[in-house]
């Protein structure tokens, strides 16, 4: 990117945003989104911005965060950089930094964001929170869990399923003790009541819904309003929970740099989130509430300082 132009991109910061529009729209009319966002979301999300801002059309590279990182890495190492914006779980946003390809800046939206939801090149955009839940034909009303600490209890012993790759559990009691000698030995206990281990979050919830458990330990808190609205025999706490980012960063040298930061500070903003929230993800904007109740009363964000410790 010229100095020039890397100049003018800072000064977007503080623009008005139908400001950065009419210069985005001297960029080709298109931006390149390597957006981890399942195509159910997209095509009711995406439409929002064109409609917002037309002119410009998404091209959305549909793929899992993981290969969108690595197609990112790859063009970039091979003189080449297609994506304007990266959208994906943290840990994916912090492989492409750490290779030196996103840009050190954040739209003046982020004003509203709490300092754990943001660092310096990213900027959360939606969020997956990891609860506890149980099926109310096998846990009574009064052994129902409040909080994570509570499946420690010897009572749950052989009665618990759980994710075996979710560190954000051990990550989240570390947040809440601020200790991570405390964390693990809660987890600890809580391994002990012979946790049986299934892969797939999805799978957790309807084992649970079957009465194949009584109670899981890592689920996913918006597996279940729709599942009981339908009748399930199930129920979850929103006391507290580990919380999953799903980040938006822009890339440097990115074809269409303007349009890159119009889609940022839509994305970042209210009326972006409010879009993202209808069609159907948890918006991480504190003032934008979800559509179902998904959103814990605490939240312990999983950050990138997180990621780099327990990758």
């Amino acid at each position: 990117m010229s100095t020039l132009l890397f100049a003018g991109y800072v000064h977007a910061q503080s623009e008005p945003i139908d400001e950065v529009y009419k210069k985005a729209l001297k960029e080709e009319g298109v931006l390149n989104c390597y957006c981890s966002l399942a195509q159910i979301n997209a095509e009711r999300i995406f439409p929002v911005f064109e409609k917002r801002f037309p002119g410009i059309r998404i091209n959305h590279v549909d793929a899992t965060a993981d290969k969108l990182a690595a197609r990112a890495i790859t063009e970039a190492r091979g003189g080449r950089v297609i994506a304007d914006v990266l959208e994906g779980g943290l840990e994916n946003i912090v492989r492409v930094y750490e290779q030196g390809l996103l840009l050190e800046k954040l739209p003046p939206e982020a004003a509203d964001y709490p300092a754990d939801l943001k660092g310096s090149y990213w900027l959360a955009n939606n969020m997956i929170f990891f609860i506890g839940a149980w099926n109310t034909k096998l846990v009574k009303k009064e052994e129902e869990p409040k909080v994570l600490d509570d499946f420690a209890d010897p009572r749950w012993k052989g009665r618990l399923i759980a994710e075996p790759r979710d560190a954000e559990m051990l990550i989240a009691l570390m947040h809440k003790y601020n200790s991570l000698e405390k964390a693990r030995a809660i987890l600890t206990k809580i391994a002990a009541n012979n946790i049986e281990f299934h892969k797939g979050h999805s799978q957790l919830a309807e084992l649970l819904v079957a009465g194949q458990a009584a109670a899981c330990f890592t689920c996913y808190s918006h597996h279940y309003p729709r599942r009981m609205k339908k009748g399930a025999p199930v129920g979850y706490f929103l006391t507290e929970g580990a919380g999953g980012i799903v980040a938006v960063a822009v890339l440097k040298g990115s074809p269409h740099p303007n349009t890159a930061w119009l889609f940022a500070r839509w994305a970042a903003s209210e009326e972006g989130q409010k879009s993202y929230s209808k069609g159907g993800r948890t918006p991480a904007h504190p003032k934008v509430e979800p559509t179902e109740k998904v959103r814990p009363k605490t939240i312990y964000p999983v950050g990138a300082e997180d990621i780099k410790q327990f990758a």
